[in-house]
C-alpha cells in the first residue's frame, strides 16, 4: 500500500502562514486533530468561494444552509432545492450526492424504516 500523504497550507487574519505535511499511517482522526488545532489557533477553515455550478455544490450548499446542525432527509433537501434554484432535481440524484457525502465522511447516515436520516459531521463531534 502507498504511503498517504497530505499537505494543508492556511493563513490565520493576521498574515501569519502554516504548512503542515502529514506523512505515512495518516488517518482520519489525526486529520481532526490538526482541524482541532487550528481551532485552537483561530484559523479559519478557507471558505469555498460560492462556485455552486454543478448538482453536487449546490446540495452540499443546501445542507449547509438549512440543516448545519439538525438532521434531514433527501426528501428535506429536494423541497430546499427546488425552492433555492427554482429548477427540478430526481430524488435518486440527491440520495446519491448524500451516498457519496457519507463515504467522504461529511454526514452522518442513520437508517430509519425505510428510509435514511443524515446529519453534518462538524470537528468537534466524537468519532466512533
Amino acid at each position: 500500500m502507498a504511503k498517504k500523504r497530505i499537505r494543508i497550507d492556511m493563513e490565520d487574519s493576521d498574515g501569519a502562514r502554516y504548512d503542515i505535511k502529514l506523512e505515512g499511517n495518516v488517518t482520519r482522526d489525526k486529520v481532526l486533530k490538526i482541524f482541532e488545532m487550528m481551532d485552537l489557533m483561530n484559523i479559519e477553515e478557507e471558505q469555498e468561494t460560492t462556485n455552486i455550478d454543478s448538482v453536487g455544490s449546490k446540495i452540499w450548499h443546501i445542507v449547509d444552509k438549512f440543516f448545519p446542525m439538525g438532521k434531514f432527509t433527501s426528501t428535506n433537501i429536494l423541497e430546499k432545492y427546488e425552492d433555492e434554484f427554482n429548477e427540478p432535481i430526481k430524488l435518486s440524484v440527491i440520495s446519491t450526492y448524500l451516498s457519496r457525502f457519507s463515504s467522504k465522511g461529511r454526514v452522518d447516515r442513520i437508517r430509519n424504516g425505510r428510509e435514511w436520516t443524515y446529519q453534518t459531521i462538524k470537528i468537534g463531534q466524537k468519532q466512533h
